[in-house]
């Protein structure tokens, strides 16, 4: 879209306010609303704001930063509408106030690594499968984790009770302009999910960060809490975010090769491998809390160990079946709180470094691996992923290829602001331990 088109569609949709929206280090939605009489300023990147405010951006004596926003993700908000007039959406970039990308902004990372595969002549695109739980509120209308249903997975109503709930969820997301492709309950109580179609890597990030405040927003209004939690029943599934991915080369999927094995190209098997390399590194950002690692255990149906297979669902990589355009790559290992500019950023540049590379995946693992010993793992010659998140953060900065994709900047950042919630999680007294040696010692 063009300046002029925006501010035409503003005039048309009866905007009132417009809300100038981007994502901080750890993928919160962070916005400034402003009156449509602004836009056009806004339009010509003439915005400030304050940097410091914003975690892992700018020092104090420094802060000043301006929005550059993507004319293409101009959108009325639904559920917003107000008597006086609608509220819209621009999704932004973060720039300098010379007018230079601002090198802390996820969103600017991905689009650094998108250009590096355009040099190599490849597009990215991918499909998450984001799933989360719906909970109850108490008295106070605070959340609990008193699940909204008891049902379990692909359960219909009455038993469960989040039919509705999904389908005022799908209908805000399709106001919204997302092509859904299924929703239906998952295996947890309470826990659900709703697939859209893939996109590029960029469209697809602007797509999720979307998604999740969507689907917050629906459930707010229903007097309900959605949570994209990984863990937050114990006994229960954790909620992933398995991500289908592919490259593609003027417009053909470059994964298909119908005469090789599984017919899969070399450069598939490139990407698999270096997906696999660096798989202890992307963990820290496909899995970036604490509460992360509480899904990554044996017995969930969530993988721990870094292998593929064409088709083993117990695998952190699995290739599904569909050849052709549908050939991808499917890592199963993230979850939603990954911040999805970074997470795709991580993933594109290992996948572009087994191929740069000429890499080979080990042979693929076609058994159930979720529950392996030891030492049926060492026989294998399967390694394990990170088992909490110092491990994981370890694993990234020792990683220079993952570091690379996230720029010195960001890196840094992250591994300050999350080895400080590591620290502060070590230090807490947990209910488990008081139950556990309270009356013992």
């Amino acid at each position: 879209m063009t300046k002029k088109e925006v501010l035409a569609k503003a005039k048309a949709e009866n905007v009132r306010f417009v809300r100038l929206q981007f994502t901080e280090l750890h993928g919160q939605l962070k916005n400034i609303q402003i009156p449509v009489e602004e836009l056009p300023k806004a339009l010509d990147n003439q915005m400030m704001f304050d940097g410091s405010s914003i975690r892992g951006y700018k020092r104090i004596e420094k802060s000043d930063m301006y929005f550059q926003p993507d004319l293409n993700t101009f959108q009325v908000i639904p559920w917003l509408e107000g008597a006086t007039g609608n509220v819209a959406r621009i999704i932004c970039d973060v720039a300098d106030p010379d007018g230079t990308p601002f090198v802390g902004d996820p969103r600017v990372a991905l689009k650094t690594v998108i250009a590096d595969a355009k040099k190599m002549g490849f597009e990215m695109s991918v499909g998450p499968e984001a799933e989360f739980f719906v909970f109850d509120h108490d008295a106070e209308g605070n959340p609990t984790v008193n699940p909204h249903d008891k049902a379990g997975y692909f359960d219909v109503g009455p038993m469960d009770k989040g039919v509705e709930v999904r389908r005022a969820m799908d209908d805000m997301l399709h106001s919204m302009g997302f092509h859904l492709e299924a929703s239906h309950h998952e295996v947890a109580i309470g826990q659900h999910e709703i697939d859209f179609r893939h996109a590029n890597a960029l469209e697809c990030a602007d797509m999720l960060i979307t998604f999740r405040y969507v689907i917050r927003s629906v459930a707010a209004q229903l007097g309900l809490h959605a949570t994209f939690m990984p863990k937050p029943i114990f006994g229960e599934n954790g909620s992933g975010m398995h991500c289908n991915q592919s490259l593609s080369s003027k417009g053909k999927n470059i994964f298909f090769d119908p005469k090789g094995e599984e017919q899969l190209s070399d450069a598939a098997y490139g990407y698999i491998a270096g997906l696999l390399e660096h798989l202890p590194a992307i963990t820290a950002i496909a899995n970036p809390i604490v509460n992360s690692y509480k899904r990554l255990v044996p017995g969930y149906e969530a993988p721990v160990y870094i292998a593929w297979s064409p088709g083993n669902r117990s695998a952190a990589i699995r290739i599904p079946a569909s050849r052709g355009g549908g050939t991808r790559a499917e890592l199963r290992t993230p979850d939603p709180t990954a911040n999805p500019y970074l997470l795709f950023a991580v993933m594109l540049a290992a996948g572009l470094d087994g191929i740069k590379k000429g890499a080979r995946p080990p042979k693929p693992v076609n058994q159930n691996i979720y529950n392996l010993t030891a030492e049926e793992s060492k026989k294998l010659k399967v390694g394990a992923l990170p088992h909490n998140l110092d491990a994981a953060l370890n694993a990234l900065e020792n990683d220079k290829v993952v570091c690379a994709a996230l720029g010195e900047h960001i890196t840094e950042a992250f591994l300050a602001e999350k080895r400080k919630e590591w620290d502060q999680y070590k230090m807490q007294v947990h209910q488990w331990e008081i139950d556990q040696y309270m009356e013992t010692f």
